[in-house]
């Protein structure tokens, strides 16, 4: 097989947008001409897909597809590029897929021509922390583990006219993001400067992100520049975990113990930053306030660009799926109280991950989204090259309202594109439509047809 196509596969990381674009479309040729079982071996992807032989007019099998609405892109923190993520995605199998960066649409343009390209469908949406605090959520952790009060929601389905609104909305959030990030980092070298240690955040920081294009800059990217001084400092191996266990004080998981033994591991960086993640925030997290508006003014954002509004449910956690969790109380203990102040305040939506919660804890969310009326969305957060795009638990028949809800989700993008008062959750729709299950019908239906179909 022509080995150019190994290259356009390593080029969809590369700097330039049009330059991505031009790879994927590249690879697009090559699956025309070559053998997918072979792209596949010589290009070094892993093959999760399961529809290649499927047929593609059999609506049915289109319904069962594996979906993902919340994929992170290297314009909040990922491996990925938004075309890297859309082809791993197509690579996976995903008959859809969702961009979710944190604070920024700078990927939203590309992901959805990268999506068009390899003949996926596509959403498009922004993760954000939202201030809870002048609600009766005040004072709790609600589903951020560092901070109190402060909660992080999703907008999805954000219509394609409304980009640059929704992004002008989080521009001075992400430069008072930094502002506390220098904070943050100036922590860190207090912990790390006796080891011969420093970071610059020009020189360690910013280059990790690509906040110049209008990305954010997170707390990962500030471990991550960490974890690159760490493996500069110390031999990979036992050296890195002493370090880490005697000097940090951290506690290692098993399963990330056995990542940091291998000297050889390709995603050395991430994991250790998974290892930092669970157990090192505490000692350098300085609290949000200013970068974090007010749940309120989010509320506001979703209605006034016809976004869906959706709280991310997170849940008491004990083993961590992601490895970057430590076992920590959040929302079940108050959820009838969390689903009444969502009420209360306009969400449309609730989202949640079924890999990360216990089946009964997710029949009980399940339940209070019927008692009150929320649409009901999930993705599994992507961010980690360790981390699978399909979740295999969705594709229990006890999740099958979530692969409806996701093209109904893809026909709100569509309409709301079209004409923002035709969006999912507009007032006229609601009016027409009152019944949630009626309206995720309808909106399915636009969702499952060619764009020029209706």
């Amino acid at each position: 097989m022509d080995k150019k196509c190994v290259e356009y596969i390593q080029g969809l990381n590369n700097e330039k947008v049009s330059v991505r674009l031009n790879y994927l479309r590249k690879l697009k040729e090559c699956i025309a001409k070559k053998d997918y079982q072979e792209l596949v071996k010589d290009g070094g992807i892993e093959e999760r897909a399961n529809f290649f032989d499927a047929d593609e007019n059999n609506q049915e099998f289109v319904k069962r597809g594996d979906i993902n609405n919340h994929i992170h892109t290297f314009y909040s923190f990922s491996p990925y590029s938004p075309s890297k993520a859309v082809w791993i995605a197509y690579n996976s199998g995903l008959k859809t897929a969702g961009i979710m960066d944190h604070d920024s649409m700078a990927g939203a343009r590309e992901f959805i021509e990268a999506a068009n390209i390899i003949g996926i469908a596509s959403t498009i949406g922004i993760e954000c922390r939202a201030d809870f605090s002048k609600t009766q959520l005040k004072g709790k952790f609600i589903n951020n583990p560092d901070q109190p009060s402060i909660a992080y929601v999703a907008l999805h389905g954000i219509p394609h006219t409304q980009i640059d609104r929704v992004d002008k909305f989080f521009e001075p959030l992400r430069i008072e993001r930094n502002l506390r990030n220098k904070k943050m980092m100036n922590k860190i070298n207090e912990v790390i400067r006796q080891f011969d240690m420093n970071l610059d955040f020009d020189e360690d920081v910013i280059p990790l992100s690509k906040s110049c294009e209008g990305g954010s800059i997170t707390e990962r990217h500030l471990l991550f520049a960490l974890a690159g001084k760490i493996v500069e400092r110390f031999p990979k191996g036992h050296p890195v975990i002493d370090f880490l266990e005697n000097k940090l004080h951290i506690k290692i998981t098993s399963s990330n113990r056995k990542y940091l033994e291998d000297k050889n591991n390709e995603f050395y960086e991430y994991d250790l930053l998974g290892a930092l993640k669970g157990e090192f925030v505490s000692k350098f997290y300085v609290n949000a306030d200013k970068e974090c508006p007010d749940v309120e003014a989010v509320v506001s954002l979703g209605s006034e660009t016809g976004a869906v509004l959706a709280y991310a449910y997170l849940g008491d956690v004990e083993n961590s799926v992601t490895g970057d969790k430590k076992a920590q109380k959040f929302e079940d203990d108050y959820i009838e109280l969390l689903f009444e102040v969502l009420k209360e305040l306009s969400f449309n939506a609730v989202t949640y991950m079924p890999s990360r919660n216990t089946l009964l804890q997710l029949r009980r969310v399940k339940s209070l989204c019927h008692k009150y009326n929320f649409f009901q969305i999930s993705g599994e957060d992507i961010n980690s090259p360790r981390q699978p795009f399909v979740c295999t638990k969705m594709r229990s028949s006890e999740f099958d309202n979530l692969w409806d809800s996701t093209w109904a989700l893809i026909g709100h993008e569509k309409a709301g594109t079209r004409e923002k008062a035709s969006a999912m959750f507009s007032e006229d729709t609601v009016r027409r439509y009152p019944d949630i299950n009626k309206r995720i019908k309808v909106y399915k239906d636009i969702g499952l047809k060619k764009n020029n179909d209706w």
